[in-house]
């Protein structure tokens, strides 16, 4: 069997991880070990924190709807209950924009959750 020589290969290799770790400091943006093994932690970090950046919009759009909904005299749990007792399908994430953007639109909201409550 003849000898396998793997210049190219490894060298092809090494360049795409330096590339991918471009950015990172000291040792791990330079020497390919070091590198190789930051990008196994990045991309792990990355798929997880895709996850959890829907959980902490979520959260954001909770603490707006309740800053908002304290304005108006209700506490945020007691304005959902409201809302869905008056059968209101609005998610959050739009309540939360309202909240920001149209302070009218959403104290009309939160006297209707008054009224169903």
């Amino acid at each position: 069997m003849t000898r396998v020589k793997r210049g190219m290969t490894r060298h092809a290799r090494h360049k795409k991880v330096l590339k991918l770790a471009k950015g990172y400091r000291a040792s791990n943006s330079k020497l390919f070990r070091v590198a190789n093994e930051q990008l196994l932690h990045s991309m792990y970090y990355s798929f997880a924190h895709r996850r959890k950046k829907k959980g902490d919009f979520r959260k954001l759009w909770i603490t707006r709807i309740n800053a908002a909904a304290r304005m108006n005299g209700l506490s945020y749990s007691t304005m959902i209950h409201g809302l869905k007792n008056a059968g209101v399908d609005v998610n959050r994430k739009v309540l939360a924009e309202l909240a920001v953007s149209d302070a009218a639109a959403f104290s009309q909201f939160a006297n209707l959750a008054k009224a169903n409550l």
